[in-house]
């Protein structure tokens, strides 16, 4: 006989019913109740005359012709399984999904993001910020951007960039005009985050040792941290690529002192077992060349260590005027 179409539900559920020779367990895979599989177990043996399972006291078994339709059946939806996994495959490979920190994203990512997007118009992108370890899981993120040592288990890392810590205030902040060297920053109120290298790393790196550092402004994280900088609040610590939009809007200035290299780098991670999609790939490569530009073009404009006599609020050059 003809299998008509209107037997495929029937056909995909009594599949289920034979891998797990138990409508209860077939049941609850498919969402139904198990009188329902029973159902559609019989309809199907009726239309093809012929019957498909033993049922007795302890639950049920295949008879010989139900082996034989379960072998095709199981094959069928196995490939139309692959073929469906293809399409979405497909479907999501237009669709790039990045987890990185929320400083970085709003800081360095998002301003230089359009340049990527218009060489790659058709793709879409999900962008997650945490400060968490990733998780890679069944719909988890193609990458993620972290900041860190640089080796994770079960991840492969790729170096992006390289940081550095000066100190900022805003120009507005009471007694900055006094500020010509690097021990007169102390006097200020000062502001500090969570960072393994914070205030008292970078006064060293000055050549200041043997003071007490004051009383600090504490917040959790980096971009809060340049945020109460830009009002005011006090003078931070900054990580260039974190600090170069509020120098572009004119809302912090540099202070004199060196720029200290963080222990600590941003690299593109993802697990180690998995090869990135071409779209990963593809932005993994962009963010190294954007980087790399970034690097040929710094430029800063603060006083270092061989200039602490000169005023210390000198703005950084903005971006538009570097990049020609």
């Amino acid at each position: 006989m003809n299998l008509r179409p209107n037997l495929l539900p029937a056909l995909g559920v009594f599949a289920a019913a034979a891998r797990y020779q138990n409508f209860a367990h077939a049941a609850e895979e498919l969402h139904l109740t198990a009188s329902a599989v029973s159902h559609h177990v019989r309809r199907l043996e009726a239309a093809l005359d012929i019957v498909l399972f033993h049922r007795h006291a302890r639950g049920v078994s295949l008879t010989g012709e139900g082996r034989e339709l379960a072998d095709a059946a199981t094959l069928a939806v196995s490939e139309l399984q692959g073929v469906a996994e293809s399409l979405g495959r497909k479907r999501d490979g237009q669709r790039l999904r990045i987890n990185t920190l929320h400083s970085l994203t709003f800081s360095w990512l998002l301003p230089r993001l359009p340049r990527f997007l218009q060489q790659h118009p058709d793709l879409r992108v999900s962008i997650e910020t945490d400060t968490a370890l990733t998780r890679f899981e069944d719909g988890g993120p193609d990458l993620a951007i972290r900041h860190g040592p640089g080796h994770w288990t079960g991840l492969k890392a790729q170096h992006l960039m390289d940081d550095e810590l000066f100190p900022v205030a805003s120009p507005s902040l009471a007694g900055l005009d006094s500020i010509v060297e690097p021990r007169q920053i102390a006097q200020l109120p000062l502001i500090s985050d969570n960072a393994l290298q914070g205030w008292r790393d970078w006064f060293r790196a000055a050549g200041l040792r043997g003071f007490r550092l004051p009383p600090m402004h504490l917040l959790s994280d980096s971009s809060g941290v340049m945020r109460a900088a830009a009002l005011g609040i006090g003078a931070a610590l900054a990580r260039r690529h974190i600090a170069e939009p509020f120098f572009e809007r004119g809302e912090l200035v540099r202070l004199p002192g060196p720029a200290l290299k963080t222990r600590f780098a941003y690299y593109a991670v993802h697990p180690a077992h998995r090869a990135l999609s071409p779209a990963a790939d593809a932005f993994v490569e962009w963010l190294k060349g954007e980087a790399q530009r970034d690097a040929a073009e710094l430029n800063p404009a603060g006083p270092d260590d061989g200039d602490q006599t000169k005023r210390a609020a000198v703005r950084e050059k903005p971006r538009s005027q570097r990049r020609k």
